[in-house]
């Protein structure tokens, strides 16, 4: 239903708007955004919940479960509000909308939309049993900080989906674009599959990058544990050599002796990441990295919908 707008200054556009797609949130469902994400959250992290920021592993599979999760949501949250309205926008930008507005307007209601997600993906994560580390980097809370990483991830992904909407012609075309753009953000990440030389440098242009060095870096990584060589060296311990069994007897040995728990964090010292450091430096350095990300593709989003007149669509 299209809404008779008197065209106001840029701040009285700003309120029109934002208004409009807060009604819109109450009245036309899009809402349910909100459970939808706490189903996807509640999936992913009962799954891989109990062992983040336990173990290196853990923390590198539940920081990149966590990364799809916030990725998911921002593309969900705006992938169609602009191309299902689009034939609105034209004429409503030829009456005297400042397209710039109207993107103000979208950027904020998004990031109340992002915001709310991030407080129902936390505590969906409190239940699954993942255990926040106690003291953050950039503040005094670990909860506190890794809540900021997930809305700048969730805003940057749904800024980029902002962008796909202005750009493209339905919301058909979005919703066959979004796969791939969601994909391209998993392989590239950096953090499952090894990358050398080109595909490697791609890796800055991904939300997802900067997403997971922000987590692990909090979740204190290169801190942690690594269980990997102890559960190979536990499959190989029947293994007899020269009549003997002596991967067997090392086990046994640090067993009695209680230094399994040394030996886990031996290994794991040898398994570091740059990426990961707990560092303040390094996580405002991926902050800012994401903050670059939301305001590129706004700005695209805005360009591209100022050439909305020139749409022979």
């Amino acid at each position: 239903m299209t809404e008779k707008i008197r065209y106001k200054g840029w701040f009285g556009q700003t309120g029109i708007y934002l208004g409009k797609s807060l009604r819109m949130f109450l009245y036309q469902n899009d809402w349910k955004v909100l459970p939808m994400g706490a189903v996807i959250a509640g999936v992913v992290t009962f799954v891989v919940g109990s062992n983040m920021f336990v173990t290196q592993e853990g923390t590198l599979m539940g920081a990149f479960a966590l990364v799809c999760v916030c990725i998911w949501n921002g593309f969900f949250n705006s992938i169609q509000v602009v191309c299902r309205e689009r034939e609105i926008v034209k004429r409503e930008h030829r009456a005297g909308l400042h397209m710039s507005a109207y993107i103000a307007a979208q950027m904020i209601y998004q990031l109340l939309l992002c915001a709310a997600q991030t407080v129902v993906t936390l505590a969906i994560c409190q239940v699954a049993g993942v255990r926040f580390p106690a003291e953050g980097i950039v503040t005094d809370l670990g909860v506190l900080d890794i809540g900021i990483t997930i809305l700048l991830i969730t805003y940057a992904a749904d800024m980029m989906a902002l962008m796909v909407s202005c750009l493209v012609r339905t919301t058909t075309t979005a919703m066959t674009v979004m796969p791939f753009l969601l994909i391209f953000q998993l392989v590239f990440s950096g953090g499952f599959f090894s990358l050398s030389g080109f595909a490697k440098k791609i890796t800055v242009l991904t939300i997802s990058r900067w997403g997971l060095d922000s987590i692990c870096a909090l979740g204190r990584y290169n801190e942690l544990p690594m269980v990997t060589l102890w559960n190979t060296l536990f499959q190989f311990k029947d293994i007899t050599y020269n009549g003997q069994k002596p991967l067997l007897q090392v086990i046994l040995s640090m067993q009695e002796k209680n230094q399994v728990d040394d030996f886990l964090l031996w290994s794991g010292s040898y398994n570091t990441e740059a990426a990961y450091v707990s560092s303040l430096a390094n996580l405002l350095q991926n902050w800012g990295a994401l903050l670059i990300l939301v305001i590129v593709f706004a700005a695209a989003a805005m360009i591209a919908l100022r050439s909305i007149d020139r749409d022979k669509r």
